[in-house]
């Protein structure tokens, strides 16, 4: 519980200077409709109340479809959806909902480094059907000490989200885009046509934004931890073994940017610019598809690409792949809450209408088994799925960094961007930060 109230103080104080209104998915406001689901036992009109919090606000509408066709086939049960951003915000929306007694009875969490700090609210997940059904090695990143606790959300991929169609009219192949000089070489060309192309620029890096930051670092740290959930989990120092390539690719970036690089937020790069075709890469993962298509019916299906990052080899490159969040169930709830909870969850994965609604409405490379994964309508997606069936991909190593190490790496990066401090005093003092950081 001590964690948990330390973890509380930090991120009510990033919420009152952030404001946990604001999301980086662009909703703008927390959709809220708390009836009692804070208490201890969570009823309203004879229903059993189960409030969901919600941090991934690009698929509120698909979680609203799911919960009526539940709600259907469970009359006896009434699911409060709450909504906020991603990333940070959504961290800090959801400790200020536990420290006023308002906790959710189903969350999502980035995995056990952050769950950790809410251990006395997590129920063992092992009897679950959804757990059951996960694909092999899938429910580690949500273990504390052997035991899971977090359903997974999905299988996401993140590396270099392209515009296929802008590629080719610039004159380059993607599918030649092998090594990472190649790589190089095409940015180089999309900005020398970027008047002709309609460009703003090259890249529309999100420099707002401490989770994408954190994110972005995945791609030079999974491969320092031997591309290992428990390494990573376990790892008491950061060298950055592979920090002269993140300063490449960061220079890079700072160079072909959108600019202001720093206030660039997340629905403006992918809502305003990339949809609309003003910049050619983005550093995200196909999370980014339900937003696109809901713009573009056709977009993810003919112009959206994905390249990998070269990163410990320049000719072999990786992208990141695995489950990214993680369902938690808040075992302190009513029996009555808690049963309602799992049953959602085990009909949201297991039932042949979840199944449907993971492919086609969320658009999710899924991580339980007996899915047609032809059922995947972007390519994108069937080719992250391929690259992890492949070896090609790397682990969400960054959901295992040390509490607090997102804002505190993000805040030096910025600095960077903004090129007051050197590369070296980047990697010193984020160095020294996720040590003292593990130590706590």
């Amino acid at each position: 519980m001590k964690q948990l109230k330390m973890l509380v103080i930090a991120v009510l104080l990033v919420a009152l200077m952030a404001g946990c209104a604001s999301n980086n998915g662009g909703n703008g406001s927390a959709q809220s409709g708390d009836t009692g689901s804070g208490s201890k036992n969570s009823s309203q009109n004879g229903k059993v109340v189960v409030e969901i919090f919600n941090p991934k606000a690009e698929t509120k509408a698909q979680m609203d479809i799911l919960i009526e066709q539940f709600e259907k086939e469970n009359e006896n049960v009434d699911i409060v959806l709450t909504t906020v951003g991603a990333g940070q915000n959504g961290m800090a929306a959801l400790a200020a909902k536990f420290a006023s007694k308002e906790e959710p009875a189903l969350f999502i969490l980035p995995g056990r480094a952050i769950a950790v700090n809410y251990i006395d609210y997590l129920l063992d997940i092992s009897n679950l059907e959804s757990a059951k059904q996960a694909i092999d090695g899938t429910l580690q990143g949500a273990m504390i000490d052997g035991v899971p606790y977090g359903i997974p959300l999905n299988i996401e991929g993140f590396g270099w989200m392209i515009n296929k169609a802008i590629f080719q009219a610039a004159g380059v192949d993607p599918a030649s885009v092998t090594t990472y000089q190649s790589f190089v070489d095409a940015v180089k060309t999309i900005d020398s046509k970027k008047e002709e192309l309609g460009l703003e620029a090259v890249f529309g890096f999100v420099g707002d934004d401490a989770g994408f930051s954190s994110q972005y670092s995945n791609h030079f740290t999974a491969p320092e931890f031997d591309n290992d959930l428990n390494v990573a989990y376990e790892a008491k120092e950061l060298n950055w073994k592979y920090g002269d390539r993140m300063k490449e690719y960061t220079d890079l970036i700072n160079q072909y940017n959108v600019q202001p690089i720093l206030s660039l937020d997340y629905s403006t790069a992918v809502e305003e610019l990339f949809a609309n075709e003003k910049v050619a890469i983005l550093a995200q993962g196909n999370w980014i598809v339900p937003t696109l298509d809901s713009l573009d019916p056709d977009f993810s299906k003919e112009k959206l690409g994905i390249l990998p990052f070269f990163v410990d080899s320049d000719t072999e490159g990786y992208i990141s792949a695995g489950p990214s969040w993680f369902w938690f169930v808040n075992k302190q709830k009513d029996e009555a809450t808690v049963a309602a909870a799992t049953k959602f969850l085990d009909w949201m994965y297991t039932s042949d209408y979840g199944k449907e609604q993971i492919l086609k409405s969320f658009k999710y490379i899924p991580a339980h088994k007996g899915y047609d994964i032809a059922g995947l309508e972007d390519p994108v997606s069937q080719e992250i799925y391929q690259m992890l069936e492949a070896g090609k991909t790397r682990v969400w190593a960054f959901n295992q960094y040390p509490d607090g190490f997102y804002s505190k790496m993000h805040a030096e990066l910025q600095k960077y961007f903004a090129g007051n401090i050197t590369w070296e005093q980047f990697i010193e003092v984020t160095s020294k930060d996720f040590a003292a950081l593990r130590q706590q």
